[in-house]
């Protein structure tokens, strides 16, 4: 099992979380959704118990998927931007650009994955005649009013692809399209964790006795890059659908929103600083998250950030009865691209590794092991997990753009 953390200043995947500023109404923080039992969010900073702000997520209990109330008004009045309005749309119903554009061939209208793609990230919209003809039927598919998605296009735009917004284009590098942490955060992606940047991340990983993700800790300094910055969101991916969150703790912060889509095998954080920043300001938000037991033993970590850290500390702390029989830290320059610098590193005689790295460049980092046989640990897993399961959170396009992912 794998996990990353994915957040703008600090992403996480495999099990990760990823940072977005302003996003998520009912009240108190919660962790939702279907089919599956409700984590114990506690949040411990100041004013626990406020009610959330109007436009926190709440869930669509028909797909398990969660989606801002705000996000819903949007689609029924057209009070958001055609992207936004379709991306959450698909969301919600759960539908792929390839089960769409099978949907829309079945009307007689073709139009590929590619072009859907593109209105869904604003690189382009509907202008011709067959088009238009395919958003009146989006709308039907997607079950939204009519005139919803149609009411919300602008004037013709010039010819040609439009380049995507500097944060988001970042984010895109790293994590390529059509993440697992896109998915996840849905039209919010775009201007994920935008008005702040982390400084500093420090992660701990603890393994449990049978060689699985037991808890992730992270504490991340962040720097506001505008004035009123007041939130962040987080995304850990985990790679093993066993492993789910059961206990949410903020130390540092108030917790607003814990929500885990088990169909993306992602957490969703959304943490308040309990005041506004002033521009250059910096504040500190603390969490930790308990896991569920799993039958896969872990084999790695993985945090990716889309900008520059100050420093990252990842620790990796092991059980007495699992102890690997090799580590060894590696960088990658995108999820899924090849590891690079491998180097051991050396268990202490207090059974944990670390790795603390100043200046650290966008990417993803990462510490990886081995179990091998007749050590007292459990048998080695295949693999040490894919890298895309983000946001982390740690992470996951926010303004720092960094996640972690446990594996």
């Amino acid at each position: 099992m794998s996990s990353r953390t994915d957040t703008d200043t600090g992403t996480d995947t495999g099990f990760g979380p990823a940072e977005a500023g302003g996003r998520h109404a009912t009240t108190g923080a919660r962790r939702t959704e279907a089919g599956t039992h409700p984590a114990q969010a506690r949040p411990t900073g100041p004013h626990p118990t406020d009610p959330l702000p109007t436009g926190a997520h709440a869930t669509a209990a028909r797909t398990g998927e969660a989606i801002t109330t705000s996000a819903l008004h949007a689609a029924a009045t057209g009070a958001d931007t055609f992207p936004g309005v379709l991306r959450e749309a698909l969301n919600r119903r759960g539908l792929s650009l390839e089960r769409v554009s099978e949907r829309l061939r079945g009307r007689g209208i073709a139009i590929s994955q590619a072009t859907l793609s593109s209105w869904q990230r604003g690189r382009s919209q509907p202008e011709r005649a067959r088009s238009l003809r395919a958003v009146e039927v989006l709308e039907e598919i997607l079950e939204l009013p009519a005139g919803a998605l149609r009411s919300l296009l602008g004037p013709r735009r010039p010819r040609g692809r439009t380049t995507p917004a500097g944060d988001e284009g970042a984010a895109l590098q790293i994590l390529g399209e059509d993440s697992v942490v896109e998915k996840a955060l849905g039209a919010r992606f775009r201007h994920f964790n935008q008005e702040t940047s982390s400084l500093v991340v420090h992660d701990v990983v603890t393994i449990g006795e049978s060689g699985t993700l037991s808890g992730i800790s992270t504490t991340n300094v962040l720097r506001a890059g505008q004035a009123g910055a007041d939130r962040v969101i987080f995304v850990l991916s985990f790679d093993d659908e066993a492993a789910e969150p059961v206990d949410i703790r903020v130390t540092c912060g108030r917790l607003v929103e814990a929500t885990y889509l088990k169909r993306l095998k992602s957490l969703v954080l959304e943490i308040h600083f309990g005041r506004e920043l002033a521009k250059l300001d910096t504040t500190v938000v603390s969490y930790a998250v308990d896991v569920s037991p799993s039958e896969t033993p872990a084999t790695h970590y993985e945090r990716w950030s889309r900008t520059n850290l100050h420093e990252y500390l990842q620790q990796v702390f092991f059980h007495p009865g699992a102890l690997p029989s090799d580590c060894h830290r590696y960088v990658r320059e995108k999820v899924g691209a090849p590891p690079r610098a491998q180097r051991r590193i050396p268990l202490s005689d207090t059974h944990n590794v670390h790795v603390l790295t100043s200046r650290c460049k966008p990417g993803v980092h990462g510490v990886a092991w081995e179990y091998g046989q007749g050590t007292g640990g459990p048998a080695r897993a295949d693999g040490t997990g894919g890298t895309d399961g983000t946001g982390g959170t740690g992470g996951t396009g926010g303004t720092d753009g960094t996640g972690d992912r446990p594996g």
